[in-house]
């Protein structure tokens, strides 16, 4: 089996770190013991904690968008909705996960500018892309969307987050599927 560079193993356990403590729930000792690398090791990938947020924020947002996007645009709303919501799901790993920028997001007042900036980008992208999704199962009749849809695509992905927060706390991916149930027509 092929070993990581030192460089991908740090990112891959501090995003791990960041969706299960979040931001000021771990430190570089413990990212050091995971690796099993000296701190002076990662200050040298990483000169601050910063630094490998924001980076773990890049590839986690590049990723995570990606596979959104690549949500076949053939499928009808609804599905794409389930699709995203299993998405969503996998996140949680085994269960003890959330979103690593809904975490951070819980984190904002201590995270640096760029960190908060990069979050920022994550949910509004999220949001478009629901937004598109809504405004085409209002046009088919299969999606029930009151108001504006900007406004229904960031209360659903506030409900996404939610819903894995809950999910989490009771341990059960049901309330991800309550979310696109709660949307469907009748």
């Amino acid at each position: 089996m092929e070993t990581l560079p030192v460089r991908d193993q740090l990112l891959q356990h501090a995003q791990t770190l960041l969706m299960t403590r979040g931001y000021n729930g771990f430190s570089y000792r413990d990212l050091a013991a995971l690796v099993d690398v000296k701190t002076s090791s990662i200050h040298y990938y990483f000169p601050a904690k910063d630094d490998l947020v924001l980076e773990a924020v890049r590839l986690y947002s590049s990723k995570t968008l990606s596979a959104m996007r690549h949500i076949d645009a053939s499928l009808p709303p609804e599905t794409k909705l389930k699709r995203y919501a299993d998405q969503f799901g996998a996140l949680m790993g085994d269960g003890d996960r959330i979103c690593l920028c809904g975490m951070l997001a819980a984190d904002i007042t201590s995270l640096p500018d760029n960190v908060r900036h990069a979050v920022q980008a994550f949910f509004e992208a999220s949001e478009a892309w629901l937004a598109k999704v809504l405004a085409e199962g209002m046009k088919q009749g299969t999606l029930h969307v009151s108001g504006n849809i900007e406004c229904a695509a960031r209360s659903l992905f506030a409900a996404f987050q939610g819903s894995v927060l809950a999910s989490r706390l009771f341990q059960s991916k049901a309330r991800l599927r309550d979310v696109v149930n709660a949307l469907k027509s009748k």
